[in-house]
């Protein structure tokens, strides 16, 4: 997998007017930290800094799913920014390696990122991602939702 083709693929999702950040990144132990820091900024840059907590925690667990599960070398992010919402995709090159909610016993220390993503998000799902006729990777998105209507 290349990184330049996670970087091509468009993943989208119409929710009306939006501005379109995107960030690409190497899956290594820094993603997740580099992403959380990536959201944080296009969302207190966009005027939506109330949306910034849950929205790291969010892309943390997403991208570390990515970094740990997909065998890929490469993660993107997509985020849909409009004015009272935004839609965030991490996308990797493993459409056939779909992440599924667990039930984790309380003294587990892992497999909850999912259930917290359901929690905090106003919306959520796994969406494949195309390059002509060809699945070539997964958007897993969430959206969260800012009652300020700021943009």
């Amino acid at each position: 997998m290349r990184s330049t083709m996670l970087a091509s693929c468009r993943f989208t999702r119409d929710f009306g007017p939006q501005e379109s950040y995107q960030l690409a990144t190497p899956a290594t132990l820094s993603a997740p930290r580099l992403s959380r820091d990536f959201i944080a900024s296009v969302l207190d840059a966009t005027g939506h800094p109330s949306l910034i907590h849950n929205a790291r925690i969010c892309v943390s667990d997403l991208v570390t799913n990515v970094v740990q599960h997909a065998r890929g070398s490469a993660v993107a992010m997509e985020i849909g920014v409009g004015v009272a919402r935004v839609v965030v995709a991490v996308l990797d090159a493993e459409p056939n390696r779909r992440p599924f909610l667990r039930f984790p016993r309380s003294d587990d220390e892992r497999g909850r990122g999912l259930m917290l993503v359901k929690s905090l998000a106003s919306d959520s799902g796994v969406t494949p991602v195309w390059e002509g006729l060809s699945i070539v990777g997964k958007a897993v998105w969430f959206e969260l939702r800012d009652g300020s209507g700021q943009q």
